[in-house]
């Protein structure tokens, strides 16, 4: 049976991903806490009658595309989101010749769990 990923990634290469993907991450989180505040405020001014073209929609439109930007660097590696705001990231891997996924949240030092393709963060298990 063929693996699923075109990208597997060995304990060291995943660890050597983590500040980047710290900052990604970070990035990421900003951008939708700004984009949550234009929305609201574009919210606001769309139940008010106003026109919300101008410097507002600008704005949403740039963090828009800086996301994409972002995500297209995860997707473009393989990389895994499983929860944006608590940071969880899945790297494809190999273990035991089986295709798997290290599992890693953003708040943790090191990746040291794993789990199958179709099972979760809920299963996931201490690294051997």
């Amino acid at each position: 049976m063929g693996h699923q990923f075109r990208i597997h990634y060995t304990l060291d290469e995943a660890r050597a991903l983590l500040p980047e993907l710290r900052r990604w991450l970070e990035r990421l989180a900003q951008c939708r806490a700004q984009l949550a505040r234009l929305d609201q405020r574009l919210g606001q001014r769309i139940a008010q009658g106003c026109d919300v073209g101008g410097p507002s929609t600008n704005d949403w439109v740039r963090l828009l595309g800086t996301m994409k930007r972002f995500l297209r660097e995860f997707h473009r590696r393989d990389l895994q989101i499983k929860d944006l705001d608590r940071g969880v990231v899945d790297f494809p891997a190999v273990l035991g010749g089986r295709e798997v996924f290290l599992c890693w949240e953003k708040d943790e030092d090191d990746i040291e769990y794993w789990h199958d393709l179709n099972t979760g963060y809920a299963r996931r298990e201490r690294l051997p």
